[in-house]
């Protein structure tokens, strides 16, 4: 009986592990908040006034932190929003496959090689360019609700 309700317990808590609840008139500008299911950075927060039918109402315009498209969303204040987990992580660049995909070294040693390339044209240019003049190369990895992408690129000196 136990075991059934540890593998229940753990089951839930991976699927709430990528958002959580945050009152809507708490979320501030460079905050994230999920809008129709994609992560987003809080580009513009503007609050009305409580009008006849008692809420006050939070205007959110934010970016998706990983295709850029600008999202819009109104929420009652006193509501709670869903708010991502993000995170950002720094992994060393060991090579590029041909096919697009990067291998990186993690912190404990092992190699993580399911990240393709990013898509940003200059992003893209100086991982390339810095890879192939034989670089050491830091790339910052952001990840949200299961999704990861490449979202900056530090030199820390040649071999």
């Amino acid at each position: 009986m136990s075991d059934e309700e540890h593998h229940f317990e753990s089951k839930a808590d991976a699927g709430a592990s990528k958002t959580y609840p945050q009152q809507a008139g708490t979320i501030r500008k460079n905050g994230y908040i999920v809008i129709k299911g994609r992560p987003c950075k809080v580009v513009e927060v503007s609050t009305s006034k409580t009008g006849k039918h008692g809420h006050a109402k939070c205007h959110f315009v934010a970016i998706d932190i990983f295709n850029g498209k600008k999202l819009e969303d109104i929420v009652p204040s006193s509501h709670n929003c869903d708010v991502p987990h993000v995170n950002r992580t720094d992994y060393q660049l060991i090579d590029i496959s041909e096919d697009g995909f990067v291998s990186l070294l993690t912190e404990n040693g092992n190699t993580k090689d399911d990240l393709r390339l990013p898509t940003d044209d200059t992003l893209l240019s100086q991982v390339k360019g810095g890879f192939e003049e034989g670089k050491d190369l830091v790339l910052s990895v952001m990840s949200a609700m299961g999704e990861e992408q490449i979202c900056a690129v530090k030199d820390i000196g040649k071999n």
